[in-house]
């Protein structure tokens, strides 16, 4: 490492040369960011979260996920979760959401990037008395990476057995984590197709839950949206509402849980409603 690369702080520059992990208080935080220069865990004061009630058009996701997180907080046998399908219907919204709707677990999120470090962030939660819900957003693998072999080990425990207090959440695109193109491309050039595809399409087997998301129809969009209209006070006819937001989508050539919160954001900001 250069002297370029070493952080300012003087504990953590200390940190980097030793080797040394930074051990939050788990007490004062209730979620935190995995960084791997140096390899800490940074408090987040507040988590970006939406209310669990206001996400729809995902009941059944909402409820085997809410439920699965339960019970791992009360100690009881949980799965690790793959969070998969259409964008912006609110995959990493409800992760989130669960997590401050359920209490008693600490919510980690680590980067895709610094999956080959995940080993020593379980050493580091190992043998504590909380409860850890590790996150990674947009999960997909490509080419030739091999970061997901370090995912493998999470997922199976490896020789020294995941952490009994450490649970594993992603969300992706992709259902098999990687694109269909390169799965094909494998079976067609690899010099032992089927073991070549097997090794990296069965990662996502790993996962115990899978939760499909789905473009929502415009019912559930315009519902979307008078929710929060609902929640935050913004005082609007139905009438009116369905027509803009219908333009709004118009312009954006699509459909989704996103969409329907940039367009509640423009709404609120013309109507001088603060969201609070």
């Amino acid at each position: 490492m250069t002297a370029d690369a070493l952080p300012r702080d003087a504990d953590a520059v200390a940190r980097v040369l030793t080797g040394q992990l930074y051990d939050p208080d788990f007490n004062k935080c209730d979620a935190c960011l995995w960084q791997t220069n140096p390899q800490e865990l940074l408090p987040v004061p507040n988590v970006s979260k939406i209310d669990i009630d206001l996400l729809l058009g995902v009941d059944h996701p909402r409820d085997v996920l809410r439920a699965n997180t339960e019970q791992f907080s009360r100690g009881l046998p949980a799965n690790n979760a793959l969070l998969w399908g259409a964008r912006g219907m609110g995959k990493s919204s409800l992760v989130k959401a669960v997590h401050g709707a359920v209490g008693g677990v600490k919510l980690i999120e680590i980067q895709r990037e610094d999956l080959a470090s995940i080993g020593a962030l379980l050493n580091l939660l190992r043998g504590e008395e909380a409860r850890f819900l590790l996150f990674c957003d947009d999960l997909s693998f490509d080419g030739d990476d091999t970061a997901y072999k370090s995912l493998k080990a999470v997922l199976d425990g490896g020789v020294e057995g995941r952490p009994e207090n450490v649970l594993f959440y992603a969300t992706s695109n992709r259902r098999h984590l990687m694109p269909r193109d390169m799965i094909e491309n494998e079976r067609q050039t690899g010099v032992n197709p089927a073991e070549a595809v097997e090794e990296k399409v069965s990662l996502s087997d790993r996962f115990g839950i899978w939760l499909g998301f789905h473009a929502c129809d415009q019912d559930t969009y315009l519902a979307i949206i008078r929710g929060y209209c609902d929640r935050y006070g913004v005082d609007i006819s139905d009438a009116d509402l369905r027509a803009q937001a219908i333009e709004w989508q118009a312009t954006r050539g699509s459909r989704s849980g996103r969409v329907a919160w940039q367009f509640f954001v423009d709404l609120a900001g013309r109507m001088g409603v603060l969201l609070k």
